[in-house]
């Protein structure tokens, strides 16, 4: 089943069986909201420089998007947290193409606002052999375009399922990143990018192998 079947069926059962049809239609609204306002077409794109990042991982090592370049292309997926189903599903196929990824000279990064210690359990319970970098604040998804606030309707049905933000992310905008994979060169340009305001909806991990082939073989991505 690929990523985006899972994602559906989840989300079948998730709306069909256990939410309310008032919450069901908060959720909908926020997501055609956030689509309607072009953010997503502002958020930077395959040609665009990437900003550099420096955050710190689960362990509270800090890690640099340069000394990782210095190596190889790397791949960021930016997620929303632990609490989320859609990404931890995202998460566990991103794992199951790391190795593709890593055969291709590529490392692996992903970023959330999350706290470390949150990442650290995602890490855990999902057996990642990637990183997990801390974003306090979406700092650095607010450099490439990514960050939003949630509308007070939708952050009253997350306080209404125990989705604590502020408490998960260790501070209080109740900003989250848009889901987010990107492929940057070892220039620092983006060659791949993938951005999506339904956070729904995803794009299976295999597919910016061919970027990272390109890449590897020393043609223009």
């Amino acid at each position: 089943m690929s990523l985006q079947d899972q994602l559906n069926a989840f989300k079948a059962d998730f709306e069909g069986k256990k939410a309310p049809q008032n919450v069901v239609e908060i959720m909908h609204r926020a997501t055609a909201e956030l689509i309607a306002s072009g953010q997503a077409d502002r958020a930077l794109k395959a040609g665009d420089k990437a900003p550099s990042i420096v955050l710190p991982d689960a362990d509270g090592n800090t890690v640099r998007s340069a000394d990782l370049l210095a190596r190889g292309p790397l791949v960021v997926t930016f997620y929303r947290g632990v609490w989320c189903p859609y990404c931890n599903m995202d998460l566990q196929a991103i794992e199951s193409t790391a190795g593709q990824i890593q055969a291709n000279g590529a490392s692996l990064i992903a970023i959330s606002p999350q706290s470390g210690a949150n990442s650290h359990k995602t890490q855990g319970t999902l057996g990642l052999s990637f990183p997990i970098l801390s974003d306090l604040g979406n700092s650095v998804a607010q450099s490439f375009g990514l960050r939003f606030r949630l509308p007070d309707d939708l952050i009253a049905v997350y306080k209404g399922f125990g989705i604590d933000l502020p408490g998960v992310n260790g501070e209080p905008s109740w900003t989250l990143p848009m889901p987010a994979r990107y492929v940057i060169d070892t220039k620092g340009v983006i060659a791949y990018a993938e951005i999506n305001p339904d956070y729904t909806r995803r794009p299976d991990p295999s597919e910016l192998l061919p970027t990272l082939a390109r890449l590897k073989s020393g043609k223009p991505a």
